[in-house]
């Protein structure tokens, strides 16, 4: 029996170019890696597809925190397993909160990077 955590395979290629002031690369990791089922990665291995994360925004000069996070499963090449910028599914998430602080913007942009990557779940499997 498998544990009820998710958990990316070891040579799943997961990546993140997102704002460092609203979540670190390791944090955006762990999101996807959490997010994404091991049915997933059995219908479409981690030999073949990665998953890229993006999230961007911050806080506006009135005050308000706007965050825009984007998930995308990608094709790997064969020979180095590079990431194809070809995405097979993307889910977007964003959201803003007047008066938030910079502790609340970063778990806001945590909170719109899982809900992103539940959309591309959602769509590959049942």
């Amino acid at each position: 029996a498998q544990p009820a955590t998710a958990a990316a395979p070891p040579k799943a290629v997961l990546l993140d170019f997102s704002k460092q002031s609203l979540i670190d690369p390791a944090s955006a990791k762990a999101v996807l890696a959490e997010g994404i089922p091991a049915k997933v990665w059995k219908v479409y291995p981690a030999s073949k597809w990665g998953f890229v994360s993006q999230v961007e925004g911050g806080i506006t000069g009135a005050g308000v925190c706007v965050v825009t996070a984007r998930v995308m499963m990608v094709p790997l090449t064969q020979a180095m397993r590079a990431v194809l910028f070809r995405p097979e599914k993307i889910a977007t998430a964003f959201d803003a909160a007047s008066g938030a602080s910079a502790e609340q913007c970063k778990a806001l942009a945590k909170s719109k990077l899982g809900e992103a990557t539940q959309g591309v779940v959602s769509s590959l499997v049942k």
